[in-house]
Order: C-alpha cells, then sequence, then structure tokens
C-alpha cells in the first residue's frame, strides 16, 4: 500500500480503524456521516442508553449506513454497568461469580446478558475483566475481577465468553497484559507491573491462555508499563507487548482494541493524537475514542493524524492497511455470529439473581443476629469511585430493605463529609438507630482508611450492629456481624436485603 495513495482512501482507512463514542440517545449526523465515509465501528455508554427498546432503535438507524457496523459497549455486569446505568445491574459481577465458582452458572449469567444485548442491537461487548487482582489495594479492578486465583479467573474468563458469545455478542478479554497487580488508577496516570517475565507467565497471562483457548477474537489492551516486555512505551503503544507476547506467544490473531485512548496514562505523555498514531503502530487494530471528547472534531483530529502520521513515514501503511483488513474481517464475523446467536429474551431477574444470592457469605455472628425483626437504620459509607464506574448507577442496601420492611430509615456518608466536620457519625448514624437495628454498608472498607475507621467505630458504639461489605472482603471489622455480597450491583442489594430479612437465604462464610 503506497503512502502517496488518494487522500480520500487514506482518509477512509484512518476512519475504520476508530472506535469513537458519541454523546445523545439518537445518533448524530456526524456519526452517520462518518459511518459512510469509512468509520466501521462505534461504542455505547450510559449517556447512550434510556431503555433496551432505545438502544434497539440507535443501533438499527446506525445499521442503516452500514449492515456489518461493529456496535460496542462497555458492559461488564455486576458494578460496570451501561445498559442497566439506571437502574443498577440485575447481574451481580465476576468478583462474586469467581466466589460462587460455578463455571456453568457464570455461563448462564453471560449467555442471559448477551441475548439483552443482541436484542437491543450490540455486537461487541468490552468484556470480561480477565484481570487478575493480586493487588488488594488495586485502585481499578477490585471485584470487576474473578478473583486473585489465576485458575479461578482463567476458567470463569472462558466460561463468561462462552456464554455471551453464545448469544450472539461477541466477547473482549480486557486488559491485556494483565491490570491487576497495579496501585494507580489509568484514567489519570501510568501504572506499572513491575513483575518478571516467569511471574507475569504465572500470574497474568493465565486467563488470556484461557480466552484464546475460548475462542475469544477480540482483546483490549491496557494502560500500563510492563518493564519486563518494554520499559519505554504502555502495553497499548508497545509493539513487543502487542506483536511479541501476545501474537506471537499467545497466538492471538483477533482484534485488538485499546482501552479508550483518551486516559491520562497515554494522553498525558502523548498526548490523544501520539497515542493513537503510536497505537495502531504497534499492533492495536482498533482504537476506543470513548470519552465525552469523542465528538466530531476529535473524530476527525485522530483521522487526520493517522493520514498525517502515513504520509511522513511514522505509520508504515501496510500497517494502518492491515489494521483495516482485522475490523473488517471482525465485522464480517461478528455479524454472522450475532445472526446465529441464541433467540430468547434475557432473563432480567432470573438467573441474575440467582447467582446474587449464591455469592452472599455470612459470618457465624451475622447468622446469629438474623433475620431483623423490626426496620432498621441503615448507613451507606460511599467511596469516590473509579471512572469505570457509573458514578449515577444505584447501589447500596436501604432500597430493598426498605421494601421488606417498611419504615427502614437510611443515612449516606462520604469520606470529604466527615473530614470536614459536615457530617458526625453519632448524630447521623446512632442517634436515628437508637433502640433499633443499625446496619453498616460498605464497599471496599479495607481500601479506604475513613471507612474503615467509620465501621470500627460505628461497630464499637453498636456491638449488635451488622455490616454488609459489598467490595472486597477485609479484615476491618473481624468480630463483627458481616455479610459479604462481592460485588455492588442492584442485584447484590437485593440479595443481601434478602439475607438480612431471611437468614436462611445465605451461607455461611
Amino acid at each position: 500500500m503506497p503512502s502517496n495513495m488518494p487522500g480520500g482512501e487514506l482518509r477512509r482507512l484512518a476512519l475504520s480503524v476508530l472506535q469513537p463514542g458519541f454523546v445523545g440517545t439518537e445518533a448524530p449526523d456526524w456519526i452517520l456521516r462518518d459511518i459512510g465515509d469509512g468509520l466501521a465501528s462505534v461504542v455505547l455508554f450510559s449517556r447512550n442508553i434510556v431503555s433496551p427498546e432505545q438502544v434497539a432503535r440507535l443501533t438499527a438507524r446506525l445499521r442503516a449506513e452500514n449492515p456489518d457496523l461493529i456496535v460496542a459497549i462497555d458492559e461488564e455486569a455486576g458494578d460496570v454497568t451501561r445498559i442497566e446505568s439506571a437502574t443498577g445491574s440485575s447481574r451481580p459481577g465476576n468478583f462474586a461469580l469467581g466466589t460462587v465458582d460455578d463455571t456453568e452458572l457464570t455461563e448462564a449469567v453471560a449467555a442471559d446478558l448477551g441475548r439483552q444485548l443482541r436484542a437491543a442491537g450490540v455486537s461487541l461487548d468490552y468484556a470480561p475483566s480477565a484481570d487478575v487482582n493480586s493487588n488488594p489495594d488495586n485502585p481499578i479492578i477490585g471485584v470487576r475481577s474473578f478473583g486473585s486465583d489465576p485458575d479461578v479467573v482463567s476458567r470463569h474468563t472462558a466460561a463468561w465468553i462462552r456464554g455471551l458469545q453464545s448469544s450472539g455478542v461477541a466477547a473482549c478479554a480486557k486488559h491485556f497484559p494483565g491490570h491487576g497487580d497495579v496501585a494507580v488508577d489509568s484514567h489519570h496516570d501510568l501504572p506499572a507491573y513491575p513483575a518478571g517475565r516467569d511471574e507475569i507467565a504465572a500470574q497474568a497471562l493465565p486467563p488470556f491462555r484461557a480466552a484464546v483457548a475460548a475462542g475469544v477474537r477480540a482483546v483490549m489492551s491496557g494502560h500500563l508499563l510492563v518493564p519486563a516486555y518494554d520499559p519505554d512505551l504502555p502495553a497499548t503503544l508497545s509493539r513487543p507487548v502487542l506483536q511479541g507476547l501476545l501474537r506471537e506467544e499467545l497466538g492471538f490473531d483477533g482484534l485488538v482494541v485499546s482501552d479508550a485512548i483518551e486516559m491520562g496514562a497515554v494522553t498525558r505523555r502523548y498526548g490523544i493524537d501520539g497515542a493513537t498514531v503510536k497505537a495502531v503502530a504497534a499492533g492495536v487494530d482498533a482504537v476506543c475514542v470513548g470519552g465525552e471528547s469523542a465528538d466530531e472534531a476529535t473524530v476527525a483530529r485522530l483521522a487526520e493524524a493517522l493520514v498525517a502520521a502515513v504520509r511522513g513515514g511514522r505509520l508504515p501503511p501496510e500497517r494502518l492497511a492491515g489494521a483495516a483488513d482485522r475490523v473488517r474481517e471482525f465485522a464480517r464475523w461478528s455479524a454472522g455470529l450475532r445472526a446465529a446467536g441464541a433467540a430468547g429474551e434475557a432473563a432480567g431477574d432470573g438467573i441474575g439473581h440467582v447467582a446474587a444470592r449464591r455469592a452472599v457469605r455470612l459470618t457465624g455472628a451475622a447468622r446469629a443476629a438474623l433475620p431483623l425483626t423490626a426496620a432498621p437504620h441503615v448507613v451507606e459509607l460511599v467511596p469516590v469511585t473509579n471512572m469505570a464506574v457509573g458514578s449515577q448507577t444505584p447501589w447500596g442496601v436501604a432500597g430493598p430493605l426498605r421494601e421488606r420492611l417498611p419504615g427502614t430509615t437510611s443515612v449516606r456518608v462520604r469520606g470529604q463529609e466527615l473530614e470536614d466536620g459536615a457530617v458526625a457519625l453519632d448524630r447521623c448514624a446512632l442517634e436515628p438507630a437508637a433502640g433499633r437495628p443499625l446496619v453498616i454498608v460498605a464497599r471496599d472498607a479495607a481500601r479506604h482508611a475513613w471507612m474503615s475507621r467509620a465501621v470500627t467505630g460505628l461497630t464499637a458504639a453498636r456491638p449488635d450492629a451488622i455490616v454488609v461489605e459489598m467490595g472486597l472482603p477485609g479484615t476491618v471489622t473481624a468480630a463483627a456481624a458481616q455479610i459479604f455480597t462481592h460485588g455492588a450491583s442492584a442485584a447484590s442489594g437485593v440479595a443481601a436485603a434478602e439475607v438480612l430479612t431471611d437468614a436462611s437465604a445465605g451461607r455461611a462464610g
């Protein structure tokens, strides 16, 4: 492919390797024009979603311009949900499924999600997270992982992929080569994974090998530095990682998708233009442009940057053509997968709630204190979540408890409010709970010092309080009555409320 090819043809190739989001619940004119000019993919986020029916109309309008258009979504279920962002996910996330450790259940939950996505017109899901959460202080993965054991993560990654793809939606294993052992959120800065190659092979790579063996046709790169393979460039921009490790060592020949290219881990060093060009040069086939900045001007700018890089000799023309070929090949395959996918409606509040209930664990002290017979006061301790988790997505236990025990009261407390003195726990938590049960809801208390202190103080004042931990279990409240949901989806909140009002609904930890 010559670098002096006509500008229109080169721009069409450049557009085909971009995978942008957009703002709004209807297809903007610029997206429709770009699809006509060669754009082969779009990605949906919660800002594009009102209801499954509305999404189906939106995707049908988009595909009127190109029937093979790849419509992606960042839908993990559990804490990271887009299709159910307004209500919270009716399915538990990966950590809950890994805790149950029933691969048939994981496959069934993923198939249920796949049916919902397929009915809405989605053809590619940026899931599952194949990361092994080996660092409990990881600020970005946590309950998005199936767990900290590579074997558990591997078998559930494979099961999730089988389930989703059986329903006609392509899976995308992420975040290669593994985002589970970092201490920095890549939305903001560049994390590093300093392990040696042997440790990486034993700890981080097995789930990706399992994903390839399970037939995954898309892998998402992570924005993290892996010095054992490349001391200079993040994985998304690294040819040794994407070509040497992923393609040559793991034998993956499908579509490589970048994590959102506007994230700080890559743009703070290279800018969005430079990161896009470097990603494609390194081996990325489809560049996800997912943020609010994904507008007409940004997409035009990135396409122009790719064209200029080819003209200037910084991006081999055959690399751009190869990426475009892989996108087209994937589009044809995923269209066939969607057409052949299992028919039927998603079970909704069926298999997801079954799975969430099976993931609940109780300490003996909690079992002895249940069920609640009087309406409690619920204190929900609210952390600042990472950007992958929708800030408006509902979570917690107070709502479903109120449905079961009318008269339940609740308060939400944030760390900054406690530190500023705007809220005092004795007034908002202890006084309203006088003479009634107290339920404390935490989310990763072991990772947040303020939350750990709050839980410790409240349980010291009220030893009869029941703590519901909706994040990673920790040892903050070892002596207290505790319930662990292993995730904060809506399904997990309902499961916790059921246990609180019917002790026979949970299992001892």
